[in-house]
């Protein structure tokens, strides 16, 4: 199929591109990387109206740290932010970014569309929403930082309304003592996934477990983050066992079948995957120290 007729624009500056989605409202889309959007519009489930491109607009193509948080914009492509060193103070965006579509998809789609499009199966939502991160919308009559937990609402539904352009996605910078994993299942490598985990775990001083978290992708209409702390705290990474842990997931998750998986296969492999996640979390965990690089 091909998409229906559909305006274009391609603003030379965020300022114009805002006066141009202000003026545009509900019936605007942006097309950055394209890589979810065209898809969509080519099989008639999306028709907009009006396309605001801003892939001229270069000044929102970086990738950096500063303030305890790596920062991407919006036109920054996920094999940029891959290969960026900036990532490397949170491994968990290259641990995620690793699995995301192919890399062609990677040299063209970015991580800020990625987010907004906020499809429950995409990788870079979960990373977000684990580690608390926040989404920067501005429009014409200002700008506001909605939070990871705030942000989702539901299948390729976010918070950000119409005359608002998604400007740049803030991480959280791995703190000391503390590891991060990532794991998921899918059909064919590429595809999303089936289920995933993102975690992360924080070790107290004493070097035993203070802080676990998973997010989960596939398992429902928003990136689902589970505190697994209770079932962790004051052990070493080294005497851990998993099997509490993996048992809370299976409780606390609740999918839904799709022609790809029945909801206990979802579950059953949440608990699998956040076994796998947990174990890479612990092992960095009890490395060498990392915190924000210099």
């Amino acid at each position: 199929m091909k998409p229906p007729p559909v305006g274009y624009s391609r603003p030379a500056s965020v300022a114009e591109a805002l006066t141009t989605l202000a003026a545009l409202g509900p019936e605007a889309k942006i097309l950055a990387g394209g890589q979810s959007l065209v898809p969509l519009m080519s099989m008639r489930l999306a028709a907009p109206a009006h396309l605001v491109d801003i892939n001229r607009l270069a000044d929102l193509s970086y990738v950096r740290h500063d303030a305890g948080q790596v920062r991407v914009g919006a036109l920054a492509r996920h094999a940029q932010v891959l290969a960026s060193p900036s990532a490397t103070v949170q491994p968990l965006l290259a641990k995620a970014l690793r699995h995301v579509a192919h890399p062609a998809i990677r040299n063209r789609g970015t991580t800020v569309g990625s987010i907004v499009h906020a499809y429950p199966a995409a990788e870079m939502p979960a990373v977000l929403a684990l580690l608390g991160g926040s989404v920067r919308l501005v429009s014409a009559s200002g700008e506001r930082l909605v939070s990871a937990s705030d942000f989702f609402l539901g299948v390729l539904e976010s918070a950000a309304e119409p005359g608002e352009l998604a400007t740049e996605v803030a991480f959280p910078v791995l703190p000391p003592r503390a590891g991060t994993g990532f794991a998921e299942i899918s059909r064919r490598r590429g595809d999303y996934a089936i289920c995933g985990v993102a975690a992360m775990v924080r070790l107290a001083a004493d070097g035993t477990v203070d802080d676990a978290r998973a997010a989960y992708l596939s398992v429902g209409p928003c990136p689902q983050v589970l505190d697994l702390t209770e079932k962790l705290a004051g052990v070493a990474p080294g005497a851990v066992s998993l099997s509490a842990a993996v048992q809370l997931v299976r409780e606390r998750v609740d999918p839904e079948p799709d022609i790809h998986a029945t909801a206990d296969y979802r579950r059953h492999l949440a608990g699998v995957l956040t076994e796998r996640a947990l174990l890479e979390s612990l092992g960095e965990a009890a490395g060498e120290p990392k915190g924000e690089a210099a």
